[in-house]
């Protein structure tokens, strides 16, 4: 029993959390491989050469932020740290505030009409409209 956090998830929290962070690590991996496919940035901030709409970008906009968080959120698990939780409310604000809000405008500028389709079509964290 850890003196910090009660034991909440226990060995279903190993299970759940090693298993979120293999899933995250994986989006992460196939993410990056597409955009390198298709001759443009990972890193945020700088200025996308191409609009990456298929494959994981057809399921999410941001496939590499929402790896992010799964794998806090099975850090979490697997470490039974539930009074950590609220990070990842916390995780999900910075990087919409800080990051996406930013890309999506380079992205509205760079390729109008094609990312305004994408973007109605396909949720930033996960899922189709």
């Amino acid at each position: 029993m850890s003196l910090v956090s009660p034991v909440v998830f226990a060995g279903l929290g190993d299970i759940l959390g090693i298993g979120l962070i293999g899933i995250g690590i994986l989006l992460t991996i196939g993410a990056a491989a597409q955009m390198t496919l298709a001759r443009t940035t990972v890193i945020p901030r700088r200025n996308p050469s191409s609009l990456v709409t298929s494959g994981l970008f057809s399921w999410s906009r941001n496939p590499i932020y929402l790896s992010d968080a799964l794998i806090l959120i099975g850090a979490i698990l697997w470490l039974d740290a539930v009074l950590a939780l609220p990070l990842v409310a916390g995780f999900v604000w910075v990087i919409q505030t800080r990051f996406i809000r930013d890309e999506e405008a380079r992205l509205t500028l760079a390729f109008g009409p094609e990312f305004d389709l994408w973007a109605a079509r396909t949720r930033r964290w996960f899922g189709r409209r």
